[in-house]
Formats: C-alpha cells, structure tokens, sequence
C-alpha cells in the first residue's frame, strides 16, 4: 500500500502542470470588457501571449486592438470578431463573454491580476527554457560543443529577463511602427534632437544623426591616425552626458548619453584611463607617465579624476577575448548596470568561438563581425568596433583609406551599418620633408601649415545616410578630436 501512494506521488511530480491562474485572466478580462480603462493600466507590459489559456489570449488580442482604435470593446462588439460556432465547455463564446463581464470585479485589482498573470507567464517560459537545456544536453549533436549550449541558454534567459518573451519569430508590423514613433519621441526631447546618441562630435552627430541603436560602426584607420584616441573620446563623451530618466515600470533609461563598455583588447586599463584623463585635463600623456608634471598640472589632473569617476565607463581589459565571452559579459553588464554603447579596440584582436572558424583568418573575422551585428540588435546597442587597415594604403600617392583596404574579411563591410576611416594628412606630410631652403620646402610648409592639427572622418558607408568627409580638429598631445571652429566664430581677420 505504502509502496502504492509512493508511486502515485511520484507520477504526480513527473506530470505536474505549467503553473496559470485562469481565474485572475477571467478576472482582468472581465474588469477590461467592463470599463476599457483597465486595459491602459497594465498594456505597458502585459500581451496576448502572456495569457495560458488560448480564448483569453485571443479576447485579450481583440480587446486590445479595438481599443487602440478609439473603439469599445465590450461582450457584443467583440463576439462579432470571434468565431461563432465556438464553444466553451457546454456555453457558446458570446455567453462566456457576457459572463465575463457580468462577474468581473472593480479595476482597482487590475494591475495586481496583471502582474500575476505576467508573472506566471515568466515561470512557463522559464520551465520551457530549461526543458530545452535538458533536451539538448541529452540529444547534442557530436560537433555541438556544450560552450555552445551555455551561450544558447544564457541568451534565451536574457531575451527573457528584457522582454518577457524569448520565442523570437515575427511581430506585428503595428509594433515596430510604435517603436518607431517612441524613436522619434525620444529624438525630439534628446538633447540636440537626435534620434541616436549623441558621440559628443556636432559634425559627426550631424552626418549620422547620433549612434544608432542596433547598429555595427567600424571605425578604421592605418596604426597612429587615432582611431583609439577618437573612440575614448566618444566613449567619454557619452558616459559624461549620462542622463537617466525613470520609466513607467520603475527602471531606468538613458535619456542623454549613455552607460558604455570598452572592450580594450590592446591596452591595460590604466593606459586607457591615462589617455582619457590627458584628453580631459589637457596634460600631455607622455608627461603623466614620465611623471613630468607641475603641481598645478597634478592638482588639474586630480580635479579632474574627480569629475571623471562618476562617469558610467566599464572597461574589460581581457586580450584576445572571444565573441561568446564577449556576448556574455554585455549581456551580464546590461542586466546589472544598463548598457547603451559598446566599443572594442580592436577587432583583429578578437577571436573566433567555433574550432572551424579559427582554422581560417577569413572565416573567423566573418564569425566575429557576424556575432557583432546580431549582439548589437539582441542588446539594441550601437557597437563601435576598430579595424586596422591593409598596407595597401602606403603604396598610393592618395592614402586616403578605402573600403576595399579593411584587412582580411570582406564580411567586415557587409555586415556593418556604418564604415568611418580616420585619415591625418599631417602624419604622412611631416615625414616627406624635403631639404630646407627649397621651392619644394615652401610648397611643403604651406601644406603643413594648412593640414597641422585637422584630420577627416571620412564615412564611406552608411545604411541610414548620406556618405562624406567631416573634417575635426585633432590635438595631438592629448590625443584629443574636437570640432573645428567654424569661420564665423573666429576673430575677425585684416589682411
């Protein structure tokens, strides 16, 4: 007999069932089909989807969409919408509906029904992912390796953890129009009125139009143009404008710049931290780390340590880091901090995740630039990634750089948003000097004089723009790009 109630209780936890709570659906609908005002108090994160029972997903859907239409939504106008020869148990759905509505409560409980019910829809999707993880630790294929399946698992609980779903599949095209409108909201109450975030450059915002959520950037350039210099700078600009704004669910947003990660494959964090802290304290850093500076110089420095410790930068300094660390350690800091810009210096340095791809050069830049893109949609981030540049460059009177000169993949192209060289005239001008005295010295020095301390951006690709050069000024002691001033802000000029 024991031996009996042991078995029965252990089938009992072997078909136990997803957890739900139909009354608190019969509940919200009811109190929604009543006054349509409760539907505005949880439609912020509550969806058909959410909903265990397949019926109240669909008169939730109808609901929904004639109340954003301007329409009443009510038993009589819906069941005109639902099928008529349904039945629900042994009443036609017109009566459920109306007897819905005649047992619902007052919408005062309508936020709590709909937490629960989204709550509940967490946990099913939660036993769902987990089943998955079970499954395919069971049944993995020989040449699936388990890293693969961890990095699967933790980005299904991330898609989870941010939308509340993690199925992916087709949206209603009505969503993305929404989104797109909020876009333009958040554009026309930003700072600068951006639909991106702004890189602290008014004439690179200019020609973009801020940093795109979603987008891969490639920003390259042949070794010390400053294509490190011009990505801390960004990078500090964002985290320096950090303006949060709370959200209806109690989270925060960024409303001007941003919190950044800086992926630093090449320098420690105390290299990049020196750079940042000359370009803003205008201390040359060959000074800092000589230690050749005044006391005024190190009182200007430590003021400005200060200021710069609250920005919002992460650094990881790990070299050679692989795209799935990579995912993985966003994905970690957007849960925990927020995450609104990523930069990684440089992409050659990263390494591939799958053996095949890191047998050939070609095949693993693709790997990387391919995971790059879908990161920047998963995480809805722009991603600024440096590239170097081929020696092809030198070997033209031009070196103005190229598409065609990005280094070992033609994927790096294809698959960014946005390409930007960084190209200094100065650097290749000041090492053809020729003998002092010379017609050739004059025409010389006219030219130095006319590219000292200016540099080009130039975008050679653009998805949601126009290509071109934006022409910066650029201080090479504290490897800072600025704007440069425009005409009619200089002195007045007599000749």
């Amino acid at each position: 007999m024991a031996e009996t109630a042991r078995k029965a209780e252990q089938d009992g936890q072997l078909y136990r069932e997803a957890p739900s709570n139909i009354e608190a659906e019969q509940a919200l609908l009811g109190a929604i089909l009543v006054n349509n005002d409760a539907y505005y108090i949880v439609h912020d994160f509550l969806k058909p989807e959410h909903f265990h029972e397949p019926l109240h997903r669909e008169i939730f859907g109808k609901a929904s969409e004639m109340i954003r239409m301007g329409k009443i939504a009510n038993p009589v106008t819906i069941k005109t919408f639902m099928a008529a020869n349904d039945r629900v148990g042994d009443i036609s759905v017109a009566q459920y509906l109306a007897r819905l509505a005649a047992e619902a409560t007052t919408i005062i409980n309508s936020s709590d029904y709909g937490r629960g019910i989204y709550d509940l829809a967490l946990r099913r999707s939660l036993i769902r992912i987990g089943e998955d993880m079970v499954n395919d630790a069971f049944d993995a294929p020989l040449d699936m390796e388990p890293k693969k399946q961890i990095e699967e698992a933790e980005r299904k609980l991330f898609e989870l953890a941010e939308t509340g779903r993690y199925d992916g599949g087709f949206q209603p095209f009505s969503d993305a129009m929404a989104l797109a409108i909020e876009m333009a909201g958040a554009a026309k109450d930003r700072d600068g009125g951006l639909s991106g975030t702004s890189s602290g450059i008014r004439e690179l915002d200019r020609r973009m139009g801020g940093l795109q959520s979603s987008d891969l950037i490639i920003l390259a350039g042949r070794p010390a143009m400053g294509k490190t210099s011009l990505a801390t700078n960004i990078a500090f600009n964002v985290a320096s404008a950090y303006e949060a704004a709370e959200q209806a669910d109690g989270s925060f947003k960024a409303k001007n710049g941003g919190v950044v990660a800086f992926f630093s494959l090449e320098m420690s964090a105390e290299q990049l931290a020196t750079r940042i802290i000359s370009e803003q304290s205008e201390v040359s850093s060959s000074k800092i780390r000589r230690g050749n500076i005044t006391d005024a110089e190190y009182a200007k420095l430590v003021a400005c340590t200060e200021m710069m410790q609250r920005a919002p930068l992460y650094i990881d300094q790990t070299g050679g880091i692989s795209i799935a660390q990579l995912a993985a350690r966003a994905r970690r800091l957007k849960r925990q901090r927020g995450l609104d810009v990523m930069v990684i210096d440089y992409l050659q340095l990263m390494q591939g995740s799958s053996r095949r791809a890191s047998e050939n050069r070609v095949q693993e830049i693709t790997e990387i630039t391919t995971g790059l893109k879908a990161l920047a949609k998963e995480l809805s981030v722009p991603i600024i990634a440096l590239s170097q540049l081929s020696r092809q460059v030198e070997n033209r009177e031009d070196k103005r750089p190229q598409l065609a000169d990005l280094r070992e993949s033609g994927s790096i192209e294809q698959d960014a948003d946005v390409v930007m060289f960084v190209y200094r005239d100065e650097y290749y001008l000041q090492n053809k000097e020729p003998k002092p005295g010379t017609d050739e010295h004059l025409k010389w020095q006219q030219q130095m004089d006319e590219a000292r301390g200016k540099a080009e951006v130039i975008i050679a690709k653009q998805r949601h723009g126009p290509t071109g050069t934006v022409q910066l000024a650029f201080q090479a002691e504290f490897t800072r790009f600025t704007d440069l001033a425009e005409d009619s802000h200089l002195p007045e000029r007599f000749e």
